[in-house]
């Protein structure tokens, strides 16, 4: 690895982790960078997530004041993001590359499509609970179940899983935006966390450490940078925002894999 490698692959961290913390899909900077390098698929994806941890911390933690209120959803989601990305994991190490290229454009498709009508449904379902008094049944399992498998999603590839998360907690949960983004980002990090533990424990062989160490250095840097950034948008530019990075995503796993 050259000195400029090194310095390209850092910038890309902090991109990543600037872009996760705002919207989400910031592996799709990070991986094709290391794919273009020339390191191997399997070995860019277990490094990136690695390193991605770090980036998903100091988002969290700039967010931190968002979070106020937000105790007894992250208790009910939390599990769901842990296991979701426990079993992400073991399946990267045990699927082949292209068991989940067809659906992850839709699943990110899926995720626009709430961000997009998602505050419609949030005013009628707010409109229910105000005329009855209760919420739908269905909305809280099926944010559990829709959370769960975005985890696993996460744990395998997680590239737009924040739009994807956003989408559904945008039309399931209760709060606004940016209490939202809050919660994404830490479900996002819960992902990552258990992801790269599996990674360490089954898949040693697969981590290059200086690749970690380098996009952890950007991502650290990123997540601060994208705390402020992300806070300072307002509720429609913030939905614009990830709307835009949601279809560059599908663009570049549909036509540009």
């Amino acid at each position: 690895m050259t000195f400029a490698d090194a310095v390209l692959i850092m910038l890309a961290g902090l991109g990543a982790g600037t872009i996760n913390t705002i919207v989400g899909s910031g592996s799709l900077i990070t991986f094709p960078t290391l794919l273009l390098l020339g390191f191997p698929p399997i070995t860019a994806n277990v490094s990136n997530n690695i390193g991605m941890v770090a980036g998903g911390l100091s988002g969290s933690w700039g967010y931190r004041s968002e979070l106020t209120g937000a105790r007894s959803m992250l208790l009910r989601l939390a599990p769901m993001s842990l296991i979701g990305g426990v079993t992400g994991a073991l399946l990267l190490l045990v699927l082949p590359a292209e068991a989940f290229s067809a659906i992850v454009p839709v699943l990110i498709g899926f995720g626009l499509l709430m961000v997009i009508f998602g505050p419609r449904l949030q005013a009628w379902a707010a409109r229910r609970h105000h005329e009855t008094g209760t919420r739908p049944r269905w909305q809280q399992p099926v944010l559990q179940g829709g959370v769960l498998v975005t985890g696993a999603y996460g744990g395998y590839f997680g590239a737009a899983q924040g739009v994807i998360l956003m989408g559904l907690l945008g039309t399931l949960a209760a709060g606004s935006l940016q209490k939202l983004n809050a919660i994404k980002n830490i479900l996002a990090l819960i992902v990552n966390a258990v992801a790269a533990v599996v990674f360490l424990i089954f898949a040693r062989e697969q981590i290059n450490w200086l690749l970690v160490l380098l996009i952890s250095a950007g991502a650290l840097l990123g997540g601060f940078v994208g705390a402020s950034v992300g806070k300072r948008l307002a509720p429609n530019v913030l939905r614009a925002v990830i709307i835009v990075v949601g279809i560059v995503g599908i663009v570049k796993i549909v036509w540009f894999p």
